[in-house]
């Protein structure tokens, strides 16, 4: 059953407004490949023989269209149809990406899935979604990825796997078919009644404070979202773009494949994070955008010798977020090494902020804000921006922030913001009385007019000590600038008098020690004020994450 995500009411005025467009993913995919049918498209990561065996290859858009059609092909056979929902979990890859292609072709739905996750997280997921098939690789690593999914399916479901080392009882994927095979997928798909509202995914939250709940998407959602970061990053059909983040949700979607399919040019997948083979990459392809979290733009900067052997001269914009970014890290990236570092603050949910040059020259101003779409009189260079209405709410009085220098909740609605969490999997929707997304996201309003939003923490992260409020990300961004440090958190911690204090969790970096007395030091001579200093430090060899790279607070706060 073919599933919208939208009310029709929404969908009509977005589409009259031109904030969406008719056409699909599986058309746009479509005018790429019409448009440089021998152009390289896609290429695999170089380590893929370690990973699971098969070899790297780079394939032309008409070559990934062919791959497209077989898998396709495949699942048409083994009975995928339209609003078929198939749980995937691929490390990103040409076959990672010709999976999502060919299940949309069908008019297919995909749920994503990290490939850490492991049978507790597969059949939440796959109960939750009614998953009827699950997409896979024979191995991983020393993992039996195929093995875990048929386990998984009980006989009830299906289960396709990339080789080599595809068990017996599941069906092989990747290998090219007949021509009646494809004719069989265009006829099908030709009969296909198919609107921008159809689903077509069902990513995850992130979970690092509660269980994960699914995010639906269709198609006019995700192509809203990814014209605004094209826009932003500047992608052209001359670009290379390395994709280091999971293809699983906003980042890898919104920071790399989307906006690739919509402009053309080179898409060079990495997984997992492993510098040398990422430098190497950069060096090979020639690679003009990719992404890098705040800690790896900094250690590159610190280390010299790390930073000797990268070729980034190709470079021309890095994408960064997830946590604050300190402006001298970004001034010298673009000073000393002439590479534009933006600024990106995403949810799932349809948060989707981007600090890009032509709107934020100047890269210490850049560094720590982000555009606010709602300043008056502002025209930004992404088309999202006149389409996106935003607001910030005081979380204790409930009034709308306007004062430079107040702080509230981002709220925000519109073309990107998707329409509520998959039945059964939250409690509650995100969204106020006037349909604005909740984000959950505290900002300070900043610059001439209000012009700009400077992320404070989120809701439920902030620590209060004695009544003052400390947002631990703004230490964070502080503290990541000391040379001693390779990573750090802040977190609060139980105090019988103040109620919480203020506890730093440091990964040194190689060959350093520190001290409590150094944090306290270095952010006394930022002026920072005294009861956001930290009062205890712990040191740890490693931040506990989760699949995404998000920072697991309760982790931290569990230890503490």
């Amino acid at each position: 059953m073919v599933v919208g995500c939208h009310p029709d009411e929404v969908v009509r005025d977005y589409l009259e407004r031109g904030w969406w467009q008719a056409e699909t993913i599986p058309e746009v995919f479509g005018r790429r490949v019409g448009a440089a049918p021998d152009a390289p498209a896609i290429t695999d990561p170089a380590n893929l023989a370690e990973l699971t065996g098969a070899l790297p290859r780079t394939l032309t858009w008409r070559e990934l269209d062919d791959h497209v059609t077989d898998i396709a092909a495949v699942l048409l056979d083994n009975g995928i149809r339209q609003g078929s929902t198939v749980a995937v979990q691929l490390p990103n890859s040409v076959a990672l990406t010709a999976v999502y292609l060919a299940l949309w072709r069908l008019g297919a739905v995909a749920t994503p899935m990290p490939v850490s996750y492991r049978r507790h997280e597969l059949t939440g997921i796959v109960a939750a979604t009614d998953a009827v098939a699950i997409i896979t690789v024979g191995s991983l690593g020393d993992r039996d990825l195929a093995g875990e999914a048929l386990a998984v399916a009980d006989g009830a479901r299906s289960v396709f796997a990339f080789g080599p080392g595809v068990p017996a009882d599941a069906v092989p994927l990747g290998d090219a078919v007949d021509a009646d095979a494809r004719n069989r997928v265009h006829e099908y798909v030709s009969g296909l009644s198919v609107t921008v509202n159809d689903r077509v995914t069902i990513c995850w939250t992130s979970g690092t404070e509660a269980a994960p709940k699914g995010i639906p998407r269709c198609h006019g959602d995700w192509l809203a979202v990814a014209g605004g970061v094209q826009d932003g990053l500047g992608v052209t059909p001359d670009s290379v773009v390395l994709n280091p983040f999971p293809m699983v949700n906003m980042a890898g979607f919104a920071g790399s494949f989307l906006p690739w399919l919509l402009a053309g040019g080179h898409l060079v997948q990495h997984h997992p994070l492993d510098l040398p083979v990422f430098f190497r990459q950069i060096a090979a392809h020639r690679v003009t955008h990719t992404s890098m979290p705040p800690a790896l733009l900094t250690m590159l900067l610190q280390n010299e010798a790390l930073r000797a052997q990268a070729d980034l001269s190709s470079l021309r914009t890095v994408g960064s977020g997830g946590a604050p970014l300190p402006p001298p890290v970004v001034a010298r990236w673009q000073e000393e090494l002439g590479i534009s570092v933006l600024n990106f603050f995403g949810s799932n949910e349809g948060v989707s902020l981007l600090g890009a040059p032509a709107d934020i020259p100047d890269p210490t101003v850049r560094a720590q804000h982000l555009p606010h779409y709602g300043a008056a009189g502002v025209r930004w260079s992404t088309r999202l921006a006149a389409r996106t209405a935003v607001k910030l709410v005081d979380v204790v009085s409930g009034e709308t922030v306007t004062a430079i220098g107040g702080r509230g909740e981002l709220r925000l609605r519109g073309p990107a913001v998707f329409a509520g969490y998959l039945p059964g999997t939250a409690t509650s929707e995100p969204f106020d009385d006037e349909g604005y997304l909740c984000s959950g996201d505290v900002f300070e309003l900043c610059g001439d007019g209000g012009r700009y939003l400077r992320f404070v923490d989120r809701v439920k992260e902030i620590i209060i000590r004695g009544g003052m409020n400390i947002a631990p990300a703004e230490i964070e961004g502080l503290l990541i600038d000391h040379p001693a440090i390779a990573d750090v958190a802040v977190v609060g911690y139980p105090d019988a008098v103040l109620g919480e204090k203020c506890c730093a969790v440091v990964v040194p970096a190689d060959g350093a020690t520190v001290t409590l007395a150094d944090l306290v030091a270095h952010l006394q001579a930022r002026e920072v004020a005294s009861f956001k200093l930290p009062e205890r430090l712990e040191i740890t060899d490693v931040l506990p994450r989760n699949p995404v790279g998000k920072l697991l607070r309760r982790d931290l706060r569990s230890r503490l």
